[in-house]
Formats: C-alpha cells, sequence, structure tokens
C-alpha cells in the first residue's frame, strides 16, 4: 500500500494516498492501543481475484474518506462518491508542529473544477484526529460527506446529540434477496428522541447493533437546533472503548447510518463484511442530481450541498476520537468547554479529557 503516516503523542493515522482513505488509526491512552477504523477485509489481496468493475474506493475500503458526491456521481462523470474516494492524493506538506503534527494532501483530480485539499492535524495527548477539508473554485454545486467505518467483534450501542428526524430512503440497501438482505423498512419517518436513532421500534432503527442480525441497513438522521457539537458516541463491547464522531451541524447537518453486517452475499462483500458501522456525517441526500434537486431534506430546510464559484472557497471539519470506555454504555452528553471535553457516562460519572474546542467553530460564520 502507498501510504503515509502522521503521529503526535499518544495517537497516529495513515492515509491510502491511492484513493485519500484513512487506512489506519491507532490511540495509546491509559496503558491501551485503540483502532476505532474499519479496514475491508479483501483490502489487499490480489486485484484480480477481485470483480474487474469494482471502483478503486471499494478495492480499498478502509478507515474514512471524502465522498464529493455522496453515493451516485450522476452530474459530473465519477464513480461511487466521487473522484475524492477514488483517485489519488498527494502529499503538499507534512511537519511537526509545536504540539503535534500537521499534513495536507491535494487530490490529483479537480470535482466539479474545484481544487480539493485535506488537512489533518494531531495533538499530543489528544486521542482525536481533526481533519479539514477545502474546496476551492469551481462552478455549480457538491454535496460532501464523511464516510468513517468502525467495527465490532460482539456489537455496541450508541449515542448522538439531539437529532429532530429519523428517515430511511425509498428503496432498501439490498433490493434484490438473491444477492443481499436490508433490514428495516424503506421508505420510513419518523421524530427521533432525543441521543437515540429513534422510537425503540420499527421502522427506523434502535441504538443497539445487533450482530445476530446478517443485514445492511441505512438511515439518515437530521440534527436538532441546539447550539453545540453534532456527536455520535458508540460503545464497543468486546473492543471496551467509545468510538467518537463529531462535526459543525451548520456545514454537516445530518448523520447518515450505515449498519454492514453481512448482508451482501456477492463479491467482494460474500457475506464476511461483518460488524461494520458506518456514521456518515454529510451535507447531501444520497446522490448528486438528488441533492440538487427537490428532495425531501429541503423541504425539512437541510441544506444538501456546497455552492461552488471561481475565486472563492469554503472548508468544513470533522473530529474522529476513541477513550477506553469499559461499561458498554454509551454516554448521556457529550460538551465541550475551552480546551476541554466533558463526557458523562451512563452511571453519571464525568470524564474530563483534551479537546480542541475551537476547531469546529460552533457559532461562528462559515461559508455555504
Amino acid at each position: 500500500m502507498d501510504a503515509v503516516t502522521i503521529t503526535a503523542k499518544g495517537i497516529s493515522v495513515s492515509v491510502d494516498l491511492a484513493v485519500g482513505h484513512l487506512a489506519d488509526m491507532a490511540v495509546d491512552i491509559d496503558g491501551h492501543r485503540l483502532k476505532p477504523l474499519h479496514r475491508a477485509p479483501w483490502v489487499g489481496e490480489p486485484r484480480e481475484t477481485l470483480p474487474k468493475d469494482l471502483p478503486e474506493g471499494t478495492v480499498h475500503l478502509s478507515g474514512d474518506f471524502l465522498c464529493a458526491p455522496f453515493s451516485i456521481s450522476d452530474v459530473e462523470e465519477a464513480p461511487l462518491h466521487g473522484w475524492p474516494a477514488n483517485s489519488r492524493w498527494e502529499v503538499v506538506d507534512s511537519a511537526a508542529t509545536a504540539d503535534g503534527w500537521r499534513a495536507v494532501f491535494r487530490l490529483q483530480r479537480p470535482v466539479m473544477g474545484a481544487t480539493v485539499d485535506k488537512i489533518l492535524t494531531l495533538r499530543d495527548d489528544h486521542s482525536f484526529l481533526y481533519q479539514e477539508h477545502v474546496f476551492s473554485g469551481g462552478s455549480g454545486a457538491i454535496p460532501v460527506a464523511h464516510h468513517p467505518m468502525t467495527v465490532m467483534k460482539t456489537g455496541g450501542r450508541l449515542a448522538f446529540s439531539p437529532k429532530r428526524l429519523a428517515a430511511t430512503p425509498n428503496e432498501p440497501p439490498e433490493p434484490d434477496p438473491a444477492r443481499g438482505r436490508s433490514l428495516l423498512a424503506y421508505p420510513a419517518r419518523c421524530p427521533a428522541r432525543p441521543r437515540v436513532t429513534a422510537p425503540p421500534r420499527r421502522p427506523i432503527a434502535r441504538p443497539g447493533y445487533r450482530m445476530a442480525q446478517l443485514r445492511e441497513a441505512f438511515v439518515t438522521l437530521v440534527e436538532a437546533d441546539h447550539g453545540g457539537p453534532g456527536w455520535t458516541a458508540l460503545a464497543r463491547q468486546a473492543e471496551a472503548d467509545l468510538v467518537l464522531v463529531l462535526k459543525n451541524p451548520a456545514e454537516l447537518p445530518v448523520t447518515m447510518l450505515w449498519v454492514s453486517n453481512g448482508g451482501r452475499d456477492y463479491a467482494p462483500w460474500s457475506g464476511r463484511h461483518r460488524g461494520v458501522l458506518g456514521i456518515e456525517d454529510g451535507r447531501t441526500a444520497v446522490g448528486h442530481a438528488a441533492s440538487l434537486g427537490d428532495n425531501w431534506l429541503k423541504h425539512e430546510s437541510v441544506a444538501t450541498a456546497f455552492a461552488l464559484s471561481e475565486g472563492r472557497s469554503f472548508s468544513f471539519r470533522h473530529v474522529i476520537g476513541a477513550l477506553p470506555w469499559p461499561s458498554g454504555e454509551p454516554p448521556r452528553d457529550v460538551t465541550t468547554s475551552p480546551g476541554r471535553m466533558r463526557i458523562l457516562a451512563a452511571d453519571g460519572a464525568v470524564r474530563d479529557i483534551a479537546f480542541d474546542s475551537d476547531f469546529l467553530r460552533i457559532g461562528q460564520s462559515r461559508p455555504d
């Protein structure tokens, strides 16, 4: 694999330059080494053993990657999830800072005429990767999403910042029973309860990941107006840790959950992609054309794309981290204060850790 690794005290991240995926992430804390990100079991297998028409992003499927657009590229021709997830990135700059490491990567293909940069920052003794994507120039509009994936041996439990709506798309992830199986009802929509995906009944979801259900599932959660960072917390049971994913809701107003647990029988999935959860924060509907058109999220006053224009740039930020968390129960709340993150556990205990609270710029003006 053509990869580059950046490190700071207690944390390292590797980038697969062929496709810009985060190939690995390790957090060393309190005597534990935590590996919050997933890598597909076929990554590294001989290319000739995989389907010939498989997108490079699926060949290299790992960690987190930028989707631009999210899902189908039906405005500008590109593979699934766009060129940022399927083509080469180059290192523009990579150097130690006063308190960690900062690296800049550039996509070698334009997206709707725009130049795309990926900026990764690690800070000493922080359990988080801070990342930013910058689009410069171009024309038209582009939907975007992050695509972090984690994996569980025996399942886990979820909690969220407040959401106001949960919905499944019109079509299930696997509509053909000869090829795979889907979980949940499609389409479906319901109000979301605070800090869980939805009422604890079908058709939307439950806040636990059940390993016995060999299915694929997809649900979109719309952030409520709560004035803080958007967050998803997954307490992985066997791994005894807490995976945290954070965003600025003004930039990325939806969180899409992808459950992939042995529900696809065709290659390269072949029933072996199990225990995987995608926590996909975005500004998007499903597909480029759908994001630009009259979609259901726009009817909920939710933005589904960023505007591009020559001489102008925009950026959005995202955070991924992990902590030891032996209880197996997700937190009640996650809040930030200057330089810190406070996590309220289910039993009322409080965990206070180092966090760059300015990074997500909550409440500050960001470009549309």
